[in-house]
């Protein structure tokens, strides 16, 4: 791919380029923090290695490793529907590959796609993203991972909800890996530049490298790619879905090329259970971003890469039913999922009845979601009229149980009796299915609030605690049961638990 013959770290357009070289700033007083340690052996870091000097240095960007020459990537995209142009990493290098695993650090520094930000992270958001990152692999969702999280003894200036109020916060770095950081938006500046023979180099190329098991780069093989990206990011939203996650910036340029979770900024998971919630402050009038929206808008990235792709297609039909094809799977696996959440192994028709009822409930009180169906797998069909007793603990404001709603609610869970007892599966086996597709433990706003709270005060003793809860999210772990909880009435407004920005 093209490189940029510029090497004038300045922020500017970049024409004709897929990449610019840059270094890393030097940071003052660099402090590693925490290291995936499973991360690190994937990738062949001895415990040695981690305690090294060398290790620090480079992954805060004080030491370039042999042979590397990093680089910022030049990419474009829509955000919030509408064309941005030239976007690019503007704050994340990529320092290479570690055994077919591409390493960036977030946070080393301006670049030329920095525009006008400084190219550099916080603490806040860089444990965000540390902790996000492996909590997002464990729980069984595609995404990028964290190596490591470190201070880097610098002060950064941010305005965290934009509201004109910038305060100096600890500077942090966050070293992330994946097998390939490409996005929607790598082809879309190709295409809008009508570069097409570069298009070709890097769709091609992506083929060889990732999607190698679709042939020999040619026309039927471009619409074999965007099937798969197409079928990739579908079983990433089903996954969000499934867990309540909502990741608030479903830019094009935040999506992967691979179906990987990617880029986490003002995320969170849905406390009380509802399909208008989004965590982005920046999205609060529209709600493009919304819960109930994710599945749309990864459609409607989907055209936009197939815009992108369409020169090198030259055909609107093969497309167009690919891009149909997501909207019928993805009902059909959106039912699937929710069976299994449901303990429910048969299809039946009706299914779907007692899940929109379900989800009318839901909305009718505040419900916890996490909660709810974790505490669902226990239910006994024989004992329908215990079903609101054993879901008590997820309604934040039981007192509103009563009339309508809590009529409501007493027939669904006749209904989903009848419905188990037409299932062929011991009720034991069910319960312990539901608990593969129901986590008992997510990363809740409040919680990354706290760790970060006591990580500004030089204790990173949480972050260490839920990174060892999040890493076996659908074990009952009784020692860290205090974590299946509610969030707290403090955290409902609070900044961080549930306003959050692109900043964070």
């Amino acid at each position: 791919m093209p490189g940029d013959p510029n090497l004038d770290n300045s922020r500017r357009q970049v024409t004709a380029a897929a990449f610019s070289f840059v270094n890393p700033i030097k940071t003052s007083n660099p402090l590693l923090l925490h290291v995936s340690k499973e991360m690190s052996e994937e990738l062949g870091f001895s415990e040695q290695d981690i305690q090294s000097k060398e290790f620090l240095e480079v992954m805060t960007g004080n030491s370039i490793p042999e042979n590397s020459k990093p680089f910022a990537m030049c990419y474009a995209g829509h955000q919030f529907g509408n064309w941005a142009g030239q976007l690019g990493d503007g704050r994340a290098i990529n320092l290479g590959e570690i055994k077919n695993w591409a390493l960036q650090l977030k946070g080393a520094g301006p670049t030329p796609y920095s525009r006008t930000a400084d190219g550099l992270a916080v603490l806040r958001s860089s444990i965000r993203e540390y902790l996000c990152s492996e909590a997002m692999h464990h729980l069984g969702v595609p995404t990028t991972r964290a190596l490591s999280l470190s201070l880097t003894g610098d002060q950064v200036l941010r305005d965290v909800l934009y509201d004109g109020n910038p305060a100096y916060e600890k500077g942090a770095i966050v070293s992330r890996v994946a097998q390939s950081f490409l996005r929607f938006g790598n082809f879309e500046l190709f295409a809008a530049r009508n570069d097409l023979k570069n298009l070709k180099i890097l769709t091609d190329y992506t083929i060889l490298r990732h999607f190698s098991h679709l042939g020999k780069p040619c026309k039927e093989v471009y619409l074999k790619f965007f099937q798969e990206v197409s079928n990739k990011t579908l079983e990433m939203i089903i996954h969000w879905q499934r867990v309540g996650f909502v990741h608030g910036v479903m830019n094009t340029d935040n999506m992967s090329i691979l179906g990987l979770t990617i880029d986490y900024g003002p995320y969170g998971w849905l406390e009380g259970f509802d399909f208008g919630w989004t965590p982005n402050t920046t999205d609060k009038q529209h709600k493009r971003y919304r819960y109930g929206n994710q599945p749309n808008i990864g459609l409607w990235n989907l055209y936009q890469l197939a815009n992108a792709l369409y020169p090198l297609i030259d055909e609107t039909a093969p497309l167009e039913e690919i891009l149909e094809e997501y909207k019928n799977t993805f009902a059909k696996k959106s039912l699937n999922m929710m069976r299994a959440k449901l303990g429910l192994v048969l299809a039946e028709e009706t299914d779907i009845n007692l899940i929109q009822s379900l989800e009318d409930n839901l909305q009718a009180i505040e419900t916890d979601m996490t909660i709810f169906f974790r505490l669902l797998s226990s239910f006994n069909p024989k004992q329908a009229e215990k079903g609101i007793e054993l879901i008590q603990d997820a309604f934040y404001s039981p007192e509103q149980l009563v009339g309508k709603v809590l009529t409501d609610w007493k027939h669904w869970f006749v209904s989903y009796a009848k419905r188990l007892e037409r299932e062929t599966t011991p009720n034991e086996e069910r319960e312990q299915l539901m608990k593969t597709k129901n986590p008992k433990y997510v990363l809740r706003n409040y919680m990354a609030q706290l760790a970060i709270e006591k990580a500004n005060k030089g204790d990173i003793s949480l972050v260490e605690e839920l990174y060892q809860v999040l890493k076996k999210p659908y074990e009952e772990q009784p020692e860290f049961e205090h974590w299946f909880t509610k969030r707290p009435e403090w955290a409902r407004h609070k900044v961080g638990c549930s306003m959050l920005s692109c900043s964070s």
